[in-house]
């Protein structure tokens, strides 16, 4: 057990062994993979990417940026040099994969135009749509800040590329600003997802 827990590599492997074993569970106990099993995949990948998105947004914003004034000046290198490049690849990643799975799966249940028009197209008439709606147009809005406003800022802040020395406070200000816009965001965006599963 101790070779599967001490490797990330090793215990991703061993998660997604458990989570085949449950497949196959299903599938012995008269589960198909159909459609529906299809979707509920996708909804699971979306899921997924979302809690290492908004788990990592939540970290920045309740972690690393409240403590930073507490690090010791020789020691906030090994943040900016190590931690915060490899959080923000997958950071920035798991923002692409939610919305990525989070719109196929849009597209899988037939809501994706009536839930980016807010259940327009349909007269308003299902509830359903709107409140999705409302979390994918927050989660779209969330996930452009993340690819073009606080990683490029972020590159210059923590000097991934070549910015001018007074350019950095700036560009970590913006990108901290930005980060608590999505981390406010955060928070009615999953209600009203989770809302949506709740309305029929």
């Amino acid at each position: 057990m101790a070779a599967i827990l001490t490797s990330l590599r090793n215990t991703v492997i061993a998660g997604f062994v458990l989570a085949a074993l449950l497949v196959l569970l299903f599938l012995k106990s008269g589960g198909s993979l159909d459609f529906a099993f299809c979707a509920f995949f996708v909804r699971w990948l979306h899921v997924g990417s979302g809690v290492m998105w908004i788990g990592l947004l939540w970290y920045f914003n309740f972690v690393q940026i409240p403590n930073m004034p507490k690090i010791p000046d020789e020691q906030k290198p090994a943040i900016g040099k190590v931690i915060a490049p490899a959080a923000l690849f997958w950071f920035r990643w798991g923002a692409m994969s939610t919305i990525f799975f989070g719109i196929v799966l849009a597209y899988l249940n037939g809501y994706l135009l009536d839930a980016y028009t807010l259940g327009a197209t349909n007269g308003f008439a299902v509830p359903k749509d709107t409140a999705i709606g409302i979390g994918m147009w927050l989660g779209t809005i969330m996930w452009f800040n993340v690819w073009f406003i606080i990683w490029p800022n972020q590159k210059i802040a923590l000097g991934i590329v070549d910015a001018p020395a007074d350019a950095k406070p700036k560009a970590a200000r913006t990108a901290m600003l930005f980060s608590r816009t999505n981390t406010m965001l955060s928070v009615p965006m999953l209600f009203a997802m989770v809302s949506a599963q709740n309305i029929y």
